[in-house]
């Protein structure tokens, strides 16, 4: 079984929203907003003064505050072997608008984001990646897959680490979809170690087609151990695929096992 492709667990159905959960939700939009604007504003300005490695910490305090805002209880689990002056390739389960800020805290590497090239067009939030230089990734391109591996080859050679989804797209249902294979490669020919995490508890806070946000959650950010990638040929590719596939969807359905929908 190659590619990510594994057995479907039985389906998950959440509560319905009701009128509460509207209206709830309206204010958490409110007081994110009004906390995620002049965030993202300072931190643009200070970008054209200096580099954005220099007010990282700003970056974990809008991070770690936008979160807060949606009601969440939010944790990092670690893996002892990921090393904090080692530079990574972290693939994340993709859940919402919010996953930058869910995983960002979870350790204090400096990273940079690798996103779809559409998600640049939506206000705010893509004016702010484009100006800390998040990577732009288009679909089907094999100049784009020359001139991606290049980008992320320097952002490794500064030290930085880089935050990827490998689905490419944010689930609909709760589970792990399957990855593309792109940036796999892309790892294989840098050499670059891949990180897998796997967050839990997001999906019932806000999901693809509902706009609403639920608070009272615990959000839990899974970093497990590195993968190498050193000495992997071409045909190990499926096998590294499966491999991180398993680790995060190993903690999803831990997950959803354990908790009540």
């Amino acid at each position: 079984m190659c590619c990510g492709q594994h057995s479907e667990p039985p389906p998950i159905v959440l509560k319905a929203d009701t009128a509460l959960d509207h209206l709830v939700s309206a204010g958490l939009w409110g007081v994110g907003l009004a906390w995620m604007a002049p965030m993202m504003c300072a931190q643009m300005a200070l970008m054209c003064l200096m580099d954005p490695k220099k007010f990282d910490w700003l970056a974990r305090i809008y991070t770690r505050g936008q979160i807060a805002l949606t009601g969440s209880k939010w944790r990092a689990v670690v893996h002892p072997e990921i090393d904090t002056n080692r530079a990574y390739l972290f693939f994340q389960n993709h859940t919402n608008h919010l996953d930058h800020c869910t995983f960002y805290p979870a350790t204090p590497h400096f990273k940079q984001g690798v996103e779809l090239e559409e998600h640049f067009k939506i206000p705010v939030y893509g004016w702010f990646m484009k100006r800390r230089g998040t990577i732009p990734v288009v679909r089907g391109s094999l100049h784009q897959m020359r001139l991606l591996t290049s980008l992320i080859r320097a952002e490794l050679d500064r030290g930085n680490s880089l935050l990827v989804f490998p689905e490419g797209t944010r689930t609909l249902d709760g589970r792990l979809g399957r990855f593309e294979p792109g940036m796999f490669r892309v790892a294989r020919m840098l050499k670059a170690p891949i990180v897998p995490v796997a967050v839990t508890g997001m999906y019932r806070v806000m999901r693809k087609g509902s706009h609403l946000i639920r608070p009272g959650h615990r959000v839990t950010v899974y970093c497990d151990k590195p993968v190498e990638t050193i000495d992997l040929s071409i045909k190990e590719i499926p096998e590294l695929i499966n491999r991180v596939h398993k680790t995060i969807s190993e903690r999803i359905n831990s997950y959803w096992e354990n908790e009540q929908y």
